[in-house]
């Protein structure tokens, strides 16, 4: 799935740096990037000095150097690994609204090409719990996380319980996101299944964030067998099996 999804990426920032001289990417983090990031980050087919990068989402109240932190995912997974151009980071220690507002204006300076993104148990994108906002043109938010989601947190070990998971997180907006050119999402595991089928199948709503990216032109949901196990025959009939 990560090879699939860093080639696939990677011709898509090549096309952008051959169209507009730059390439701008939204990364995410979590246990569902872990490859898609180390294959992207070996691919040696793009000019990397020419993408820019951006933070799709933050823990509000830990350091950067906690082990759960997503600057630090960040930074030793890819952006240490590559010349980039530029990375902004969310800094999640400091002042949110000052990071919100920053970062939100070099986001939005621009558009953006490609964002990697995967779904959460709960059937969040980003860290837009249900019931997601999905009406506010604000590129960043800060977002109160819900219990599902911060038990997820400490399921994949992340955190050693539940009250060690911040209440609070900076995130990318629904609509933020899905101004993108280009999304991946990525979903390995069974423990996905129901946020898979319900994204897929059931309506588009607040509810479950991550059936918006049904209404994006051109999305990608890469899923492994035990992510797919619960969509029904009918689905499964339109997707593309490897």
């Amino acid at each position: 799935m990560g090879a699939w999804v860093a080639e696939h990426a990677a011709a898509d920032l090549r096309a952008a740096i051959e169209s507009h001289g730059e390439a701008r990417l939204i990364i995410a983090t979590g246990s569902s990037q872990f490859e898609v990031l180390q294959a992207l980050a070996a691919r040696t087919d793009v000019d990397w000095s020419a993408v820019t990068g951006f933070h799709l989402d933050e823990y509000i109240g830990i350091s950067q150097s906690h082990p759960a932190s997503f600057c630090r995912y960040l930074r030793e997974r890819f952006v240490s690994k590559l010349p980039l151009k530029q990375f902004y980071y969310l800094d999640g220690e400091g002042d949110a609204r000052a990071t919100i507002a920053s970062v939100g204006a070099k986001l939005t300076a621009a558009p953006i090409d490609v964002a990697l993104v995967g779904i959460g148990e709960n059937g969040h994108l980003a860290f837009n719990d249900p019931p997601a906002d999905f009406e506010t043109d604000e590129p960043y938010i800060r977002v109160e996380l819900d219990e599902p989601c911060r038990l997820q947190q400490v399921g994949e070990g992340w955190f050693a319980g539940l009250g060690d998971v911040p209440t609070h997180a900076i995130s990318m907006s629904i609509r933020q996101i899905m101004k993108t050119r280009t999304i991946y999402c990525s979903v390995p595991d069974e423990r996905k299944a129901a946020a898979v089928r319900a994204t897929l199948e059931d309506e588009i709503s607040p509810q479950i964030p991550a059936s918006v990216l049904r209404n994006h032109g051109q999305v990608t949901l890469i899923v492994d067998r035990a992510a797919a196990s619960q969509i029904s025959p009918a689905t499964q009939a339109t997707v593309e099996m490897v």
